[in-house]
């Protein structure tokens, strides 16, 4: 397959990139400065320029552009820019797409967050959405995908749980506390977790982009969510260091504002579509996905 890739040179993208050139496929990089390789296209998301003939030659165009959640102090204005970043690009992705006929399919970012604070309510792609901050910016942001899914294109978004690799996104800093021997549960540890490896990510993206009956929101998690309290047991067992100074709420709620409300959240989420489908995860629980993450 040709495949285009917004959003290819963060953790997430640049994991993608390997798995895909790995499978054989053929990878073009929309890069926001001047195309330097024959594999790189420029676009510009917030003017909605990109080259339409990289789109129309394109099987499936993968976005996972989008400012970093793990980003303090939201502020008003970077709640603005966690939107934009998504519907912006998308937008623009969806629109190129409909414009050539809707013929390359349209794998989209998203997030569990679009399930909210829902405690101990098992969530599939089924569920209701949430009514937190970040449900309303997965909302606006799959709505972004409209113009392909009109154009008849086949639109896929991911709604991806916390991707887990030392090498970066959430546990690079969650990590960090446990190695120095004072990590330890978030608020009453209760609160669900629903993790997934960064080799099964890849795998679900790379198998998702494969097939051709595959369309919708799917849950990109692994088989068994965890509470707070058990991953981070886990992360202790993992890494042979104790766990015993839990961080109390409020301290949390009182440093870190509105992302404390998804940090303390509690999202039980199940990948009820991929299971349907027959997706196979190599690390089906918290505990395979950090020994596989940290190499033990």
């Amino acid at each position: 397959m040709r495949v285009v890739v917004a959003g290819s040179s963060g953790f997430l993208g640049t994991a993608l990139r390997d798995r895909l050139a790995r499978a054989g496929h053929t990878v073009v990089r929309l890069v926001r400065g001047t195309a330097s390789t024959p594999t790189e296209s420029h676009w510009d998301p917030y003017a909605g320029e990109v080259d339409a003939d990289v789109i129309a030659t394109a099987d499936v165009v993968i976005n996972l552009a989008g400012a970093p959640i793990a980003h303090w102090p939201w502020t008003a204005a970077y709640r603005r820019t966690l939107l934009t970043s998504r519907t912006a690009t998308t937008g623009t992705l969806a629109r190129a797409v409909a414009r050539v006929g809707g013929a390359p399919a349209l794998v989209n970012g998203a997030g569990v967050g679009a399930y909210g604070d829902r405690g101990d309510e098992v969530l599939t792609e089924r569920s209701s959405r949430g009514d937190t901050f970040l449900a309303g910016v997965v909302r606006e942001w799959e709505e972004a995908t409209q113009p392909a899914v009109d154009a008849g294109s086949r639109v896929v978004t991911l709604r991806s749980g916390v991707v887990l690799h030392p090498s970066g996104g959430a546990l690079r800093l969650m990590q960090v506390p446990f190695r120095l021997g004072v990590g330890g549960r978030l608020g009453s540890g209760r609160q669900w977790f629903s993790p997934i490896s960064l080799d099964d990510w890849t795998a679900a993206v790379l198998w998702l982009a494969e097939h051709d009956n595959a369309s919708g929101p799917h849950n990109l998690v692994g088989l068994t969510p965890v509470t707070n309290a058990a991953f981070t047991a886990a992360m202790g067992a993992v890494l042979h260091r104790p766990t015993v100074l839990p961080v109390p709420a409020a301290p949390v709620r009182l440093a870190l504002g509105g992302l404390a409300i998804e940090l303390l959240g509690s999202m039980r989420v199940q990948p009820a579509h991929l299971q349907a489908g027959g997706f196979t995860w190599q690390h089906p629980d918290v505990a395979s996905m950090l020994r596989a993450g940290f190499g033990r």
